[in-house]
């Protein structure tokens, strides 16, 4: 595996940041940029003018990573040539958010089971219930492929999210890209670093992953009760409080962001499902707590990967997390680069939403939120 990246910004233009004259013969490009830029057919002819046999597949973002760098309103490209792995990309529309678990069922379906080692999903990424998109590949993988990705971001703004397959960036769509053969090996880690605080309180009434009442109260005016002087920048400041959601069934917890808020009837939506019957308590971070959480993901991805040293690491990582962070966001960068070493090309980006196995060499994908999720790619 070989792999060559670039950046566009309008101040610069294109810039290499590195070259492996993989332009006749990379198989696959990520792309991963800001909303607009990736409307503009310019910019996808010249990728596709300079990687002619390429898949191409990407997402708008909340901020693009190269290396250890963290860059917003710009695009980032990271070609890869594979020696030995097929790389076959599945493309499905969503219309509506309750499609979600059959959307998942149908990208499972449209790749061949034969030789295939792991999967990474690209999401539209505010109509769309990530977990249950999650339990409709689950489903129909029967929790034997690995998976890992997350959801297209649109900075802090949650107004309009783009997926990239071959075209200008397009909403409503979910691509599931599969690697097959013996010779790709994949490690993936996902953590937070977010802490709880404050009572536990019952989710008394929901719907999939639309929450109206905690404790018989109203969620959203609960929700303002706990944000005081930040309940006026909603929904983008919930991303500073996300919930911590306890899942009784696995005696485990996930978290879960706000994607929107309905002031009519006092409910939230989130990005996965909040089941009525669970408990759910508010959480925050400290900046040195979530660089730790990402130190920690790259050390459960390296793990994964049976620590052997990695060709490329796709990173995707809340976007409540860069907001926290603020100018100390590529420090998180740095700590898994620490970790993972100098050889792999960094890429990724900003989410509204990301998909790992909550263990190393666990098979069963969940969506989370507010974390660090890194994939690791070795083809041996």
């Amino acid at each position: 595996m070989k792999t060559e990246q670039s950046i566009y910004s309008q101040a610069n233009g294109w810039q290499k940041k590195s070259e492996n004259n993989l332009g006749k013969v990379a198989q696959l490009v990520f792309v991963f940029g800001n909303k607009d830029m990736l409307k503009e057919q310019t910019y996808i002819d010249y990728l596709k003018n300079t990687y002619p046999v390429a898949q191409i597949v990407g997402c708008s973002t909340s901020g693009e990573i190269c290396q250890e760098e963290v860059f917003n309103h710009s695009i980032v490209c990271t070609a890869v040539w594979f020696e030995n792995t097929e790389i076959v990309v599945a493309e499905e529309q969503i219309i509506s958010m309750e499609d979600s678990f059959g959307v998942g069922e149908k990208l499972a379906d449209k790749l061949e089971k034969e030789g295939l080692v792991h999967i990474m999903i690209l999401s539209e990424g505010l109509n769309v219930n990530g977990s249950e998109l999650t339990k409709g590949l689950n489903k129909q993988l029967n929790d034997k492929i690995s998976i890992t990705g997350g959801l297209a971001g649109d900075q802090g703004n949650f107004a309009e999210t783009l997926i990239v397959h071959n075209h200008v960036g397009k909403k409503n769509l979910v691509l599931a890209i599969g690697f097959y053969g013996q010779h790709i090996q994949v490690g993936y880690g996902s953590l937070g670093g977010w802490d709880s605080f404050g009572v536990d309180r019952e989710v008394t009434k929901s719907t999939s992953n639309i929450l109206y009442e905690l404790d018989g109260q109203p969620a959203l005016e609960l929700y303002k009760k706990f944000l005081g002087e930040h309940a006026a920048n909603l929904p983008a400041s919930a991303l500073l409080f996300p919930l911590s959601l306890m899942i009784k069934e696995k005696e485990t917890s996930v978290v879960r962001t706000i994607l929107s808020v309905n002031e009519t009837d006092g409910s939230m939506v989130f990005a996965g499902d909040i089941p009525q019957g669970e408990y759910v308590r508010l959480m925050r971070a400290s900046n040195d707590r979530l660089i730790d959480g990402a130190n920690d993901a790259a050390e459960m991805s390296k793990t994964s990967l049976k620590n052997i040293d990695p060709d490329l690491a796709i990173l995707i990582s809340c976007v409540g997390r860069k907001l926290v962070l603020k100018q100390r966001v590529e420090e998180e960068l740095e700590s898994v680069r620490e970790v993972i070493g100098n050889k792999p090309a960094i890429t990724g980006f900003y989410s509204y939403g990301e998909i790992c196995p909550s263990k190393p060499f666990e098979q069963h994908c969940e969506l989370h939120n507010q974390t660090m999720t890194i994939t690791l790619f070795k083809e041996v």
